[in-house]
């Protein structure tokens, strides 16, 4: 299916429906050229549109002033509401499901809140042993600001011995096995580190089944996997927007709560003034009144300037028809990445590199991790100053991310030419 050349990669360029979308992006420049970047898993690039859409709003504060709440373009006051049709689009959910507001770990804490109600009896949560530091503080804290202590209270996910990724029949037993006494499952839709995407349906089920709720960190998922997030019958979720989504560093984040949680009043949650309901929102009321569905877990109003970067890039996923053509393009895209790297190891005369991302392309996004027996550090830091943006994460790991909306088949191509002349310099391959 692929072939290593150039000559393929500009042909697969050629028929690649979504090769324009590349022109609509700021690539760095490195060495006076456009970097090979493959770090959208980490920071995504900035749409061309970006500045327009944030001059817009600073011009309606200027000739608006306070009155932009009312009376600007997008009016200030529902600027979420503009969010809401395209992040349900990206996560597979209804629109009364979600709403962008706060920060990615805010944002967990406080669904946290919500969903994990322990009972002397029934207080465990499950998760990840490798999830992101953010992930494991949030447990952490979690189980001790109910007076559990986080070494009972917290269930870990560990890979076999031997074994980088976790096997989904593993989390599956683990929700068997400590049945009754789980609280919440709690999971990184996508891990940071190995870039394996869980079966989300699957692990939704058997959470439901022991009487848990289930809720996912979409951190590494959004804008990078094809999300049923209401289907999958999943009960909360919170999502970042400046990896995949392009919302420049720091953006706006956002939750998921499922519909059938939309009308329950009686559902613990920090209440804020954003999330009363916004017909009663300025009679200033003593009670907290929800708005309907996940709109109600808001607390402060819009942060217009980070939704508005957000704006101009789900504008562009819009335009490319969401996440069925990118995962496609994804799929393909990934491919040909590891064809190359498994080309590469196959010419040494001993493998140098393992790929630790499942193999299977529905088990995976866009990521692919590496881990070299020798000199990774020094290949890193060589591919960089050759005009290679990946990331290196502890202990071993570099991360190689092509992203459907702005990488090419011939960045892929390209970057492994790079790689093989870097491991020819570094590594005794004789």
């Amino acid at each position: 299916m692929y072939q290593n050349s150039l000559d393929f990669a500009l042909q697969m360029d050629q028929n690649d429906p979504l090769r324009s979308f590349r022109e609509r992006f700021y690539f760095p420049r490195i060495n006076g050229k456009d970097a090979l970047y493959f770090t959208g898993n980490s920071l995504g690039l900035q749409p061309k549109t970006t500045q327009h859409y944030l001059v817009n709003e600073l011009e309606d504060w200027a000739t608006f002033g306070v009155e932009g709440h009312f009376h600007a373009r997008m009016p200030w006051f529902s600027y979420q509401d503009f969010l809401t049709n395209q992040i349900a689009a990206m996560l597979g959910a209804k629109p009364v499901e979600v709403v962008a507001m706060n920060s990615l770990t805010t944002n967990l804490h406080l669904l946290m809140i919500s969903f994990y109600r322990p009972t002397a009896t029934r207080y465990k949560i499950i998760c990840e042993y490798d999830a992101f530091p953010s992930d494991l503080y949030a447990v952490q804290t979690q189980a001790t600001f109910h007076g559990f202590d986080p070494e009972k209270a917290i269930v870990y996910l560990r890979p076999r011995d031997g074994e980088v990724a976790l096997r989904d029949e593993d989390v599956l037993a683990a929700i068997r096995e400590h049945g009754e006494s789980v609280a919440t499952v709690m999971l990184g839709a996508v891990n940071y580190y190995t870039g394996q995407f869980f079966e989300l349906d699957k692990i939704a089920a058997a959470a439901h089944a022991v009487g848990a709720t289930v809720g996912f960190n979409l951190a590494h998922a959004a804008g990078n996997v094809e999300l049923k997030l209401h289907d999958w019958d999943v009960d909360y979720a919170c999502f970042c927007s400046y990896k995949y989504l392009n919302a420049g560093p720091g953006g706006v984040s956002g939750i998921f709560v499922h519909e059938r949680h939309a009308d329950n009043k009686d559902l613990p949650r920090l209440a804020g003034w954003w999330g009363n309901d916004p017909d009663t929102r300025f009679k200033m009321p003593r009670t907290f009144v929800p708005a309907q569905g996940a709109r109600s877990w808001q607390q402060s109003n819009a942060p217009v300037f980070s939704m508005a970067a957000l704006k101009a890039s789900l504008d562009i996923f819009t335009s490319a028809g969401m996440m069925e053509p990118l995962t496609a393009k994804s799929k393909q895209l990934t491919g040909f990445l590891e064809f190359i790297v498994k080309s590469i190891n196959s010419s040494l005369p001993q493998p140098l590199i393992t790929i630790i991302t499942p193999s299977d392309p529905a088990r995976r996004g866009c990521q692919l991790s590496l881990v070299f027996r020798e000199k990774g550090r020094e290949i890193f830091n060589e591919l960089t100053k050759q005009g290679v943006v990946v990331d290196w994460r502890e202990p071993d790991v570099i991360r190689v991310a092509p992203v459907p909306l702005y990488n090419s088949f011939e960045d892929v191509f390209q970057f492994g030419q790079l790689l093989a002349e870097v491991i020819s310099e570094q590594v005794n391959t004789d």
